[in-house]
């Protein structure tokens, strides 16, 4: 029952997105997507010939990782704010967070997470906290509080008063976050088939694509489930 709750809500906010983004509220599907390589292709990729396909190098050299986190605009289908860099650690998120919402500092936000460690961090807290004018004490990280516990750190960024809040969807339902759409598409059209001579390539191609994606191919993705059981 737990779970079907944990759906029929993310769900629910997908269907009003359009409606309290009218009203100046931002509905965003957030997450990492970890493990990005820059890889060269040792030889270049040989063109289409009669009655041959593409034929591309399947030799390559590794020029290192990026982490990418993407935010999608629930009600507009943009990507915003992304933030790429050598890691995913609560202060990187937290840091994301913190730049996200410098766009528009003064709307509320509602951020779509999964269930990560770092979705539900001590910074996560402090920053909401500090942007929502909090003063209460916040306690102490295992020990009292708010901060005391993953648990408690959760439902503190869920409350539903808060101008900065986070909706957490339910553990192994990745599918269920509409970020991980967009980072299908990101694979499609330009990781899989990319040719990246360095990590710093590899950042402006992936931020040039975000910009190209926004100018000719943004648009809300047309969410028909409704958080009922599946039947056949």
């Amino acid at each position: 029952m737990a779970f079907a709750a944990e759906v029929a809500a993310v769900c629910a906010v997908y269907q009003h997105a359009p409606v309290v983004a009218q009203q100046g509220e931002h509905v965003i599907s957030t997450d990492e997507k970890t493990g990005i390589q820059a890889l060269e292709r040792a030889a270049p990729t040989l063109p289409m010939q009669p009655g041959l396909i593409e034929r591309p190098e399947y030799e390559y050299l590794r020029h290192g990782t990026q982490c990418l986190i993407a935010n999608f605009d629930v009600a507009t289908g943009e990507v915003v704010a992304p933030t790429i860099g050598p890691s995913r650690t609560e202060e990187d998120f937290a840091a994301h967070i913190a730049q996200t919402i410098a766009t528009d500092p003064e709307a509320p936000w509602l951020f779509i997470v999964d269930q990560l460690n770092t979705h539900k961090s001590e910074a996560l807290v402090r920053l909401v906290a500090h942007a929502c004018g909090i003063k209460e004490d916040l306690g102490e990280k295992e020990k009292r509080g708010i901060l005391q516990s993953m648990p408690t750190r959760a439902a503190f960024l869920s409350d539903a008063s808060h101008r900065l809040r986070f909706l957490y969807t339910p553990k192994h339902s990745s599918w269920l976050n509409q970020i991980e759409l967009w980072f299908s598409i990101l694979v499609r059209r330009l990781l899989k088939r990319g040719n990246f001579t360095s990590v710093a390539d590899l950042r402006e191609r992936i931020l040039a694509f975000i910009a190209y994606f926004n100018k000719t191919m943004a648009k809300p993705f047309k969410w028909t489930y409704k958080g009922r059981p599946l039947t056949v």
